[in-house]
């Protein structure tokens, strides 16, 4: 029985081969007796019916085979950058990853957002360059971008024969092999990052036998320090076996302290057939079992009514999940993605790595379609993707989920027909703002006071705060000056409040002051009973913050901000004055463009709401030549007029009327 479990991820950008090179690890671990192909929608990991139809990975799979005593727990991520959150979820319970870059393709734009991610949070990384076997593989080119796109503590660990023919193949360095040896380029550059390997390196070489670099390569790999480059097609399997060698001996696998405290991270959500929620957990310490009872966040608890473990390629039911392994659960009701099971401290909870989806779009329901199922659905989706985040109108009944591209959106709608049976359209694609808090704005309204009609007394200062440090709540009044429930309604309400400012987009940044407070005590008739219409509700501090606030935010001001991109493009040198035009039109600012070799490259920030036509245009632009690369730099102020998620509610003129007059509609229909 395997006594270590590394969980392993493999990464890519979009046809890079990373399914394939999946299978073909199954099929050489005795997993699966005849190897899947993503064109013909048969592969392991790709078993949602719309992966098959559309030949791309767009949710996390889990499988699992042995490499000698090493179980390895192998998760399959999407490539496209549309499903950027997939890859996400997957990278707090990773020990190690694989990263595919095609031959022929080379270092395209995702490659360098997941390496740069990789090496930011110093997960131990393997590079497999995949498709030798393809007309126009490249080898020694290719280590050069590698070198320049990804990261220079790259190191070859074999050379390619009859590169670019079907018959490509790849041998590893020896101990006899002028690479390892005590002068060769592997001992050099494992001594860029040890000083007792330096030191025998300069002083003694002769100690430094094969074996030695070996265990020096391993444990460098593990720190992330280095990346070895094995070179091989997925297809062929040429090359496969010695990357398997390479992930026993140089990714680094872990026993897990059973004895400890339980704790796992949930990292994906699915349902069952009968609808019922079924969660992925890493336990990084402990042992789970089935009947157990645990603390799910901060203030939920469940009970595990079921347990899986992967297995040999398939999951299996088990009476408990130890530390180190993934296991499926069932029971737990209220579990969401990020959620920490058990002790917080030994857990790694799911963190943002990547930029938030800067696009919206609402969805609109077809004729006769059921919106109360409609809204179902994409409840359940966001279960699975928490970044959809669905937003509620709930004057207009319009619902708007967030995205991050349109191959996203074609996704979500052919989900919703084949899985749910749910017809929908969307709307235009629009770009997601913010607001910004301008100044400091204070507002209040008195119990008693027109045209306060509730028993509760609210005063608010907002105050600008910096770029992500999120909304801060603060006491300017004793603590005690009134019940605490009290106290606890304003805070949450003004939190969910900022969800949408003056122009209708989200307030992320800023704090909040409570800077006067007034309630009526409970009062009772004679006989006992509780007079809502003399005593103040928690109800009546909840329907009164938000207007108290929207005033406070239009005394203060905001601006409404678009989120902006760092792109970097790189475009034949003939077609870079054809270029630079287009990139004006989309309102990007260029910086001075650098040569390298026969192209330019250009980098600098352009509106996200450009990039996507930007990169429609690029092709014929560039003649198929040009390659770019955006990712989310920051928000900055919208120039023109600001834009507003609509145009009554949110007008700022007429916000605070709106608002009162809701509240009052509210408050009638309650008595």
């Amino acid at each position: 029985m395997s006594t270590r479990t590394l969980n392993l991820g493999i990464l890519a950008h979009v046809d890079a081969g990373k399914t394939s090179l999946t299978e073909r690890l199954l099929h050489a671990a005795g997993v699966i007796d005849e190897i899947g192909r993503v064109d013909d929608g048969n592969t392991q990991t790709d078993s949602l019916a719309l992966e098959r139809q559309r030949g791309i990975t767009i949710k996390s799979a889990v499988v699992s085979f042995a490499i000698d005593d090493v179980t390895v727990n192998l998760i399959d991520t999407p490539g496209h950058p549309d499903f950027i959150a997939e890859v996400e979820r997957v990278l707090s319970v990773l020990d190690g990853a694989v990263l595919v870059v095609s031959a022929v393709e080379g270092v395209q734009a995702q490659t360098r957002v997941l390496m740069r991610t990789l090496r930011r949070l110093r997960i131990p990384t393997l590079v497999f360059v995949n498709k030798i076997d393809r007309v126009g593989a490249r080898h020694d080119g290719l280590l050069r971008d590698l070198a320049e796109k990804l990261t220079p503590a790259i190191l070859p660990m074999g050379s390619v024969h009859r590169l670019g023919t079907r018959d490509a193949g790849f041998t590893p360095y020896e101990g006899t092999d002028p690479a390892f040896s005590p002068t060769g380029p592997l001992a050099e550059r494992l001594a860029e990052h040890d000083d007792a390997f330096l030191a025998a390196y300069v002083d003694d070489p002769a100690r430094l036998t094969y074996d030695r670099l070996r265990r020096e390569l391993a444990v460098q790999t593990g720190r992330a320090v280095t990346h070895p480059v094995f070179f091989g097609s997925a297809m062929s399997g040429a090359g496969v076996a010695t990357l398997t060698r390479a992930i026993r001996e140089l990714l680094p696998a872990t026993a897990g302290d059973e004895r400890g405290p339980v704790s796992g991270s949930v990292f994906k959500v699915e349902r069952g057939a009968a609808g019922e929620k079924i969660a992925y957990v890493r336990m990084f310490s402990g042992e789970l079992r089935v009947r157990d009872r645990l603390p799910i966040g901060d203030d939920a608890e469940g009970k595990v009514t079921a347990i899986s473990v992967f297995d040999d390629g398939s999951s299996v039911r088990r009476a408990s999940v130890g530390a180190g392994r993934i296991g499926k659960l069932w029971g737990l009701g209220d579990i969401r993605i990020g959620d920490v099971l058990g002790d917080p401290s030994a857990a790694t909870a799911v963190r943002h790595h990547f930029s938030p989806p800067t696009l919206e779009t609402v969805v609109v329901p077809g004729d006769g379609a059921d919106k109360g199922a409609l809204h179902a659905a994409l409840t359940q989706l966001a279960e699975q993707d928490p970044l959809i985040n669905l937003r509620q109108d709930e004057i207009r009944q319009e619902i708007s989920v967030s995205l991050y591209g349109e191959v996203q959106k074609e996704v979500i709608q052919a989900t919703l027909t084949d899985e749910y049976g749910v017809d929908v359209t969307f709307r235009e694609t629009t770009t997601i703002c913010i607001e910004r808090v301008a100044g400091t704005g204070n507002a209040a309204e008195v119990m008693g006071k027109e045209p306060n009609p509730f028993l509760a007394t609210v005063g608010l200062r907002v105050e600008p705060a910096p770029p992500g440090s999120g909304v801060e709540f603060r006491l300017e009044v004793e603590l005690g000056s009134m019940p605490y429930a009290f106290m606890k309604a304003i805070e949450d309400t003004v939190r969910a409040t900022l969800r949408e400012g003056l122009y209708g987009w989200s307030v992320p940044d800023c704090v909040v002051v409570l800077t006067r407070t007034g309630y009526a005590p409970r009062q009772s008739h004679a006989h006992g009973t509780f007079d809502k219409s003399m005593s103040s509700t928690g109800g009546d501090f909840r329907l009164l913050t938000p207007l108290v606030l929207m005033a406070a935010l239009k005394d203060a001001g905001t601006i409404v901000c678009e989120p902006m991109h760092h792109f970097r493009l790189e475009v034949p040198a003939d077609t870079f004055g054809t270029v630079l035009p287009a990139l004006a039109r989309r309102r990007a600012v260029p910086h001075t463009p650098s040569v390298h070799g026969t192209s330019y490259v250009v980098e600098g920030e352009i509106p996200a709401a450009q990039v996507h036509a930007l990169e429609q245009q690029l092709p014929t632009l560039t003649s198929g030549e040009g390659v770019l690369e955006a990712s989310f730099a920051h928000h900055q102020p919208v120039q023109d007029t600001p834009p507003t998620r609509s145009r009554t509610d949110h007008d700022p003129l007429h916000r605070k009327e709106y608002l009162l007059s809701v509240v009052r509609r509210v408050s009638a229909g309650a008595q």
